[in-house]
């Protein structure tokens, strides 16, 4: 006895995988563009860590700020993330041997330039760090 056209399951694998494949390949391109979105907060992580370390061997605090904007634009270059405003602010306040130089770095992403999707939007990315001046470094 044959089943009539209407409830035949011939094919309904082909349109099952017709039907979900997009939903996976969507899915998987949210994934990325997330992974990407935390490489940018590491990056920009990473480049106040050079920053800092750049201002806490300058000689004075003129040089300290100099260098950490410098070192910071070049980290973010450098790592090929496009930051539209970018602000690196240095403090300075217990520049002395044995103090501290703190660098911050507010950078704003858009979110089409991170991901495989033409995301609308930006996301601002902020990092701070704090590097030691050494306590044994000759004066100024």
């Amino acid at each position: 006895m044959t089943r009539p056209l209407w409830r035949r399951e011939d094919g309904g694998a082909a349109i099952e995988l017709v039907l979900v494949t997009p939903l996976l390949l969507l899915f998987a391109l949210v994934a990325v563009s997330f992974g990407r979105l935390a490489d940018a907060r590491l990056q920009v992580n990473d480049a106040a860590s050079q920053a800092a370390r750049a201002a806490s061997i300058a000689r004075d605090p003129g040089t300290a700020v100099a260098a950490a904007q410098l070192t910071a634009m070049a980290s973010l270059a450098g790592h090929r993330l496009t930051c539209q405003p970018v602000a690196v602010t240095v403090d300075t306040s217990a520049f002395r041997p044995g103090g501290a130089v703190t660098a911050r770095i507010t950078c704003t992403v858009a979110l089409s330039d991170l991901a495989p999707l033409p995301l609308p939007g930006q996301e601002t990315v902020q990092a701070a760090a704090t590097s030691p001046i050494d306590v044994f470094r000759g004066g100024p």
